[in-house]
């Protein structure tokens, strides 16, 4: 196995984004970090050259909601094992009705409109304020554009993600102030996941896929209608990720690797 306790990429989503039958040398670690417990062992191996870690964010048989993903933990545990590029994939509801059911979004902004969730690695004797600007890795994310148009994959390369608290779906009156502000997409994971990425100086990307259009089209979302949407296009999301992963420099262009550069006091 290429560095036997590391790896170089990181995968936090759902099972369904990757192979494991494809996984060369695949086993299960447990990584302590100072945060508690990650959302699941970390399965490492080898796919196509590349060492790869991987995180199911809700852990295994999918039990833990978005408000009590320990994601500090998650990150940490991918910094711990030397990851540098964080590939996240997730489900969202469109805000948009050129958004549609199975249409990818890269996303390259968000809103924070959750409540109760630790989004900082820095809360006392060092202060960090690190730039949330542009909190996506450009680099990975032209990557994965270009990728899901190489394949013919409907892909829309901007998209403000709102972050709510979750786990209800929001009301009617909430999803129309969200379009109001000019959000794309909804979800529940996205934050602080990204932000504690940028903290950790690990390059970080936003695969979601749309599953429904939210309340605002005056249809009540189902959890039903999300596993369904994801259910008949898992296969095109799986290859999506998969197929990228070695296509992945292994130098870094961007500015994410030295975000701490500016931003300690």
């Amino acid at each position: 196995m290429i560095g036997e306790w590391k790896a170089d990429i990181g995968i936090i989503g759902g099972t369904g984004v990757y192979d494991p039958e494809i996984i060369e040398d695949a086993r299960e670690v447990k990584v302590y970090t100072p945060y508690g417990a990650p959302s699941s062992f970390v399965t490492l191996g080898d796919y196509k050259g590349r060492a790869i870690a991987f995180i199911p964010r809700h852990g295994a048989g999918h039990q833990i909601p978005p408000h009590k993903i320990n994601y500090r933990a998650n990150v940490w545990a991918m910094k711990e094992l030397g990851v540098k590029r964080i590939v996240a994939s997730s489900a969202c509801g469109s805000l948009r009705e050129d958004y549609r059911p199975g249409d990818f979004v890269v996303t390259d902004q968000f809103i924070d409109r959750t409540r109760k969730r630790i989004d900082t690695f820095y809360e006392g004797g060092v202060v960090g304020h690190v730039s949330s600007a542009d909190p996506i890795c450009p680099q990975l994310h032209d990557l994965f554009v270009g990728q899901a148009e190489g394949h013919g994959y409907p892909v829309h390369p901007k998209g403000t993600y709102v972050c709510i608290e979750g786990p209800r779906f929001s009301t009617r009156a909430e999803s129309r102030l969200f379009r109001q502000w000019g959000c794309d997409i909804i979800g529940m994971t996205l934050y602080p996941e990204c932000v504690l990425a940028r903290e950790a100086e690990i390059c970080y990307v936003s695969i979601a896929m749309v599953t429904d259009y939210d309340v605002w089209a005056d249809k009540p979302v189902s959890s039903d209608e999300v596993v369904e949407t994801m259910r008949e296009n898992g296969e095109r999301f799986k290859t999506l990720i998969m197929d990228a992963l070695p296509l992945i420099p292994e130098e870094r262009t961007c500015g994410c690797g030295s975000a701490l550069a500016q931003a300690l006091l």
